[in-house]
């Protein structure tokens, strides 16, 4: 019997028929359809606009170009981040500040800000991992250090105080960044089947990123039939992030059986986006992934292609990441998971060794 596939883009016909018209409308390269998508991007980030890229690493590229990063500079990142920010950030002559998690968050802590800063950070390339959200940072704006956040894996996650009607959203993702960057690659939360895009709230970042955009525009914007996925997407995006809530929450109490524990955010204020379900396993980590694979669940390390790879046994300096560096392991979370798969991945994480 086949794996459970890890990731599966939320795509329906009616995702498909808004591609088809676009199709029919024969307008598929840069249009109405990538300035609407943007357009409803930022009211849902309430951020106020911003420009689109075909490509996620030159997104982030434009994005620290234009918060001022050149030759010579430390940019600030944490010890779990893609390990594309090395790429992007040496092509711009830079290079890479490493600094710690807090062990609440999973992203990067204000503690570690500082320290970072006082080693000559000059910029923070804030990311987001598997739908955590970076709280405890009211004070880093006092350091005077520009922000460019990365909410690909954080979209749609989000902290809630109350129920129903009386419910409100006290933080979400976009909030800190100077420039905001998400990407809608297949394993994104909105896939558009790849690209980006770079939003901000403040006028002079918006200009910044309009003439680094235009020197290859149009070439690099998104295209309307990407765009058509973006916008049907984002009008089902409520109901996708209650499914994947539920599922969340529903793998939250299998994992709670076991000694394990769920990474990142475990206060009962916390929506997850359920980007994917993420654990630390107090056990052999291939002993858990055979099992899992052994009942027809995928299962990967969290953080093998990050940064932080090549420091695993670097406790004296990351103390809060190693644990998730050796031992975090993620397993399959989306909307279309049949009953039959939740109810083996129930059964898995409710019975890892």
């Amino acid at each position: 019997m086949a794996l459970i596939r890890f990731f599966k883009p939320t795509l329906r016909r009616k995702d498909m028929d808004a591609v088809l018209q676009t199709m029919v409308d024969e307008k598929i390269g840069p249009g109405e359809r990538r300035k609407e998508f943007l357009k409803q991007l930022a009211a849902c980030l309430g951020l106020k606009a911003g420009v689109s890229d075909r490509s996620y690493p030159s997104a982030l590229a434009t994005s620290l170009k234009a918060i001022g990063v050149k030759a010579g500079d430390k940019v600030i990142v944490s010890v779990l981040s893609p390990e594309i920010y090395r790429t992007v950030i040496e092509s711009l002559g830079a290079e890479m500040l490493l600094a710690d998690i807090s062990a609440e968050t999973g992203c990067l802590s204000q503690e570690s800000i500082s320290r970072a800063f006082e080693k000559g950070g000059s910029a923070i390339l804030l990311h987001e991992p598997v739908g955590q959200l970076p709280l405890g940072l009211d004070n880093v704006r006092d350091l005077g250090l520009p922000i460019v956040e990365d909410i690909t894996q954080s979209f749609g996650s989000r902290m809630v105080e109350g129920s129903g009607d009386d419910a409100v959203v006290t933080f979400a993702p976009g909030r800190i960044g100077d420039i905001v960057v998400c990407a809608f690659e297949e394993d994104s939360i909105i896939s558009t089947a790849g690209g980006a895009a770079i939003l901000t709230k403040y006028d002079s970042r918006l200009d910044e990123l309009k003439k680094l955009s235009a020197v290859y525009s149009p070439y690099n914007d998104l295209p309307d039939m990407n765009a058509a996925l973006g916008i049907i997407q984002l009008a089902g995006l409520d109901a996708l992030l209650e499914r994947r809530g539920e599922l969340y929450k529903m793998f939250l109490q299998s994992i709670m059986k076991t000694e394990h524990k769920v990474f990142g955010l475990k206060s009962v204020d916390f929506q997850s986006n359920g980007y994917v379900f993420p654990v630390v396993v107090n056990s052999r980590t291939d002993d858990c992934i055979s099992f899992a694979n052994h009942h027809d669940v995928s299962c990967k390390r969290t953080f093998s292609k990050t940064v932080g790879i090549h420091y695993q046994e670097r406790f004296d300096l990351f103390p809060n990441a190693i644990g998730a560096l050796n031992r975090g392991l993620s397993f399959p979370l989306y909307p279309f998971l049949q009953q039959k798969d939740t109810e083996a991945l129930n059964k898995v994480l409710s019975h890892l060794p």
